[in-house]
């Protein structure tokens, strides 16, 4: 799914209004019908009392259409124009006379000086929250955020109109006491990007798309910064196999890493690598770690290094598909030099994790030694050690994207909603839960992305689909596990599962059956 900027949905907006030959009013009543019909369908009727607080602006202009439709179908609406200015839009003046002329209980005018007490909201009530839209481009003063705490101190369920109202589409918020924190979001055609991110994700627990009639030919045509990627957009990225197949077809991994101590997290990025479809497994590690990984993982080879403990002569006579380095590495100064042996000499695709990345980031011309296409999995403080600190989200994106460019890499930050970064794009994952906070969990990625790279997808889509694959088999492993007792060996053992839910049909609504009469 495209998530388009604030620039492209005004475009939108008024490529709409153009083609469809409407009016952008036309096009703010399209978009209050779909709000209301998404709460119809749930409430039916329910006389809960719905408090509707409208900006002045096209976001209030939005909700007063929806609270006119709620009125109309005998909802117990209260509805308050939050006035802090006189700069009305068009569009909100037309919709606030169309709902005086449909209740004789108009909208309350909220001065933004008087006190809270003529609002009363009880923790059962639901707030609908449309008093800032994507416009918004500076703090709110202090009695709006007053009012926003009046939402907060009701613990009253609050819906958002298209983004929770003070929340910038493009910076950060410097207080969080300026936004609204909504249960649940309906943003217009497309989330936003700020739904995704750790600093701004938390102001909207659940977020919906609803579909207001943009034009197809723009929606499809326009090439956005941002994708969300689901199974929608992973499923045609799969290769299926061919009757008469063979391992040859499948690729050779190879995983190098291990040290004295953390043998494990080869034994992870070969289990994935092998669970993710790779036809052979080599894993090259110090003498040490022969014997566990032969008595661990009959179906992959072994490989040692000279040295018993940790990786000193990268040397090897064969020729693998990928290599996956730096799992369990280690940092020592011989494992150093090795590496850096290892890249003037290396042909083959990368994927670079843990001690490889802080390898590089000790010694950062070896950047220019990684082959392009190169896949780097960071977690955010490996992350701040090869790019530096950031001060916020949107520079952290920036900061990664131009690294990304300068020398033609693929970046994965790693995290709740992990985000695939290649040249000027992001891919952002939808799947994945707090369970995969645990050790190893990363190796499994890394096992996973070097899996489809063998199998012969391409970096980035491999990248991206691994990722997806790595989060939804967490996501399948909850319920036999829950957040607590999830390992990365779980992961590994629902990466199958995975697979088998690309082509999982959603299951129908079940109807509910009327009780049956006692018999007499």
């Amino acid at each position: 799914m495209k998530l388009f900027s604030k620039e492209q949905i005004y475009e939108g907006d008024k490529l709409t209004t153009e083609r469809q030959k409407i009016t952008s009013t036309d096009l703010m009543e399209r978009a209050g019908i779909q709000i209301f019909n998404w709460i119809h369908m749930r409430m039916q009727g329910a006389q809960v009392p719905i408090h509707v607080f409208c900006g002045i602006g096209n976001n209030g202009g939005d909700g007063l259409v929806l609270a006119r439709h709620l009125v109309t179908h005998g909802y117990n609406v209260v509805t308050y124009i939050v006035n802090c200015s006189d700069k009305r839009s068009k569009d909100f003046l037309i919709n606030y006379d169309r709902i005086k002329n449909v209740t004789k209980d108009w909208p309350k005018m909220l001065s933004c000086e008087n006190d809270f007490s003529e609002i009363v909201i009880k923790e059962e009530d639901i707030i609908v929250d449309a008093v800032f839209g994507i416009g918004i481009n500076r703090p709110p003063n202090d009695w709006v955020k007053a009012l926003f705490e009046q939402f907060r101190i009701s613990k009253a369920f609050t819906l958002s109109i298209d983004i929770p109202s003070g929340l910038f589409t493009d910076k950060r918020v410097e207080d969080e006491k300026d936004v609204v924190n909504a249960n649940y979001t309906l943003s217009f055609q497309s989330p936003k990007l700020v739904f995704f991110l750790p600093e701004t994700a938390k102001y909207t627990v659940q977020w919906e798309a609803l579909d207001i009639g943009i034009d197809r030919d723009y929606l499809i045509k326009t090439d956005t910064e941002v994708e969300l990627i689901s199974k929608h957009e992973v499923l045609p990225l799969y290769k299926p196999r061919q009757k008469f197949s063979h391992k040859g077809e499948f690729g050779h991994v190879m995983i190098l890493g291990g040290s004295y101590g953390k043998i494990g997290a080869v034994n992870l990025a070969s289990r994935a690598a092998l669970g993710s479809g790779a036809g052979l497994v080599t894993a090259y590690t110090p003498k040490c770690g022969y014997h566990s990984l032969q008595s661990a993982i009959p179906e992959i080879m072994v490989i040692t290094d000279s040295d018993e403990t940790h990786i000193s002569n990268i040397s090897f006579d064969l020729d693998p598909t990928v290599i996956g380095v730096g799992v369990g590495l280690g940092t020592s100064g011989r494992t150093i030099k090795a590496f850096e042996a290892f890249l003037k000499e290396n042909k083959s695709p990368l994927v670079v994790d843990a001690d490889g990345l802080n390898i590089l980031s000790k010694k950062k011309a070896l950047l220019k030694l990684l082959p392009e296409f190169t896949i780097l999995t960071p977690h955010p403080k490996e992350l701040e050690r090869l790019i530096g600190k950031w001060s916020d989200d949107f520079d952290k994106l920036k900061k990664v994207k131009a690294f990304s460019k300068k020398y033609n890499l693929i970046v994965v930050i790693k995290g709740a909603n992990t985000i695939t970064v290649f040249q000027d794009k992001f891919y952002i994952n939808t799947t994945g839960n707090p369970g995969m906070a645990t050790a190893g969990s990363g190796d499994v990625l890394t096992g996973i992305i070097c899996g489809l790279v063998a199998q012969g997808y391409e970096q980035l889509s491999a990248t991206i689909f691994a990722v997806y694959l790595h989060g939804k088999a967490a996501d399948l492993q909850l319920e036999d596990y829950g957040y607590q007792s999830l390992i990365a060996s779980h992961i590994i053992e629902g990466v199958s599962k995975a697979y088998i839910d690309l082509f999982k049909k959603p299951e129908p609504p079940q109807e509910e059956q009327p009780d049956e009469k006692p018999k007499q």
